[in-house]
């Protein structure tokens, strides 16, 4: 007798702002790739959410679908993820406006980017917002069970739940309230200069740069002042934290000896990080070779994604209206 188990349904975005770092691969990204077995994985691209900072249409459309390829390049399956951009389903604004009509001022008020920027002097626009709506939109069209996020994004799927309640208590139970996934074992990625690796800080190492991107940004690592005869404490070193990620043992054991013993310098160490990385992300340059040189693959991955996500979100959107009295 066989028993069949039904995965739960997973769902995360990335947004099309720019040429992914390797802080997004180890943060984000790899994890998609990681739980593709385990669960029914939905990834999509947030480009309506991208549009609260990118405003330029070529932009927008040239990071659209870079970020489709970077997505295939990491080793995205879609045999086995439902691959979508979130313009490819009307339903999710439609929804968004129900939940707006729900949901406070104050409450909103509450959201860390909101109150980052505001905080910063920013006038938001609507849409920054109305941001975690939009979110809570995203998550419980598609009946996620499970939200994967890194430790800093844990409330917006917490906001998403309270959403999913609120609709429920108003109108009666039409929405799962999802968990979020946090993966633990990722530390924050550190950037060239040894703060958080972001945009913003202007400290990433490009996931798919050329050799010389990637070689100016390893070389580039701050470190102390220390000679390569010197005991060096690796875990004080940004180096060192990026071998920790890419450099796989022994030689990662024998860098470690080289800091602690002295006789390792921190040029010779970027350059072994420099060579493992290379060879660390040939594969992936090579399939993303791939599915640029083949755009008529792509269509049809997006076309099958499309199809797959617009048959959960025509279902749920009319079970909704039906709820709300439209």
């Amino acid at each position: 007798m066989t028993t069949h188990t039904t995965k739960k349904r997973a769902l995360s975005g990335i947004q099309p702002t720019g040429a992914p770092h390797i802080g997004n691969y180890f943060g984000a990204m790899k994890q998609f790739v990681d739980m593709q077995n385990q669960f029914d994985m939905h990834v999509f691209v947030a480009e309506y959410h991208a549009m609260t900072t990118v405003q330029d249409p070529a932009v927008l459309r040239s990071n659209i679908e870079n970020l489709i390829l970077d997505y295939l390049a990491i080793g995205l399956d879609p045999e086995k993820v439902t691959l979508y951009r979130q313009s490819d389903v009307p339903e999710l604004t439609e929804l968004t406006w129900m939940f707006n009509c729900l949901v406070t001022v104050p409450w909103l008020e509450r959201a860390h980017a909101f109150k980052d920027k505001s905080d910063k002097g920013i006038e938001p626009s609507v849409g920054l917002f109305d941001y975690p709506v939009l979110m809570a939109a995203d998550i419980l069209l598609p009946n996620s069970q499970v939200v994967p996020v890194g430790k800093d994004q844990v409330q917006h799927v917490e906001m998403a739940r309270e959403v999913a309640r609120k609709f429920n208590n108003t109108y009666g139970d039409t929405f799962i309230e999802p968990d979020e996934y946090v993966i633990e074992s990722v530390a924050v990625v550190p950037g060239t200069d040894g703060q958080k690796m972001s945009k913003s800080y202007g400290n990433t190492i490009p996931l798919f740069g050329t050799d010389a991107d990637i070689k100016k940004a390893i070389m580039g690592i701050v470190t102390d002042s220390k000679t390569p005869e010197e005991s060096k404490d690796p875990e004080t070193c940004n180096v060192f934290a990026l071998h920790k990620l890419i450099t796989s043992e022994p030689q990662l054991s024998e860098i470690r000896q080289g800091y602690e013993k002295g006789g390792l310098g921190y040029g010779e160490s970027k350059k072994i990080l420099l060579d493992n990385y290379l060879s660390f992300i040939a594969p992936m340059r090579e399939k993303r070779i791939y599915y640029e040189e083949n755009p008529g693959i792509v269509r049809q991955i997006l076309d099958e994604g499309a199809q797959k996500i617009q048959k959960i979100a025509h279902a749920k959107i009319k079970e909704v209206r039906e709820k709300v009295g439209l």
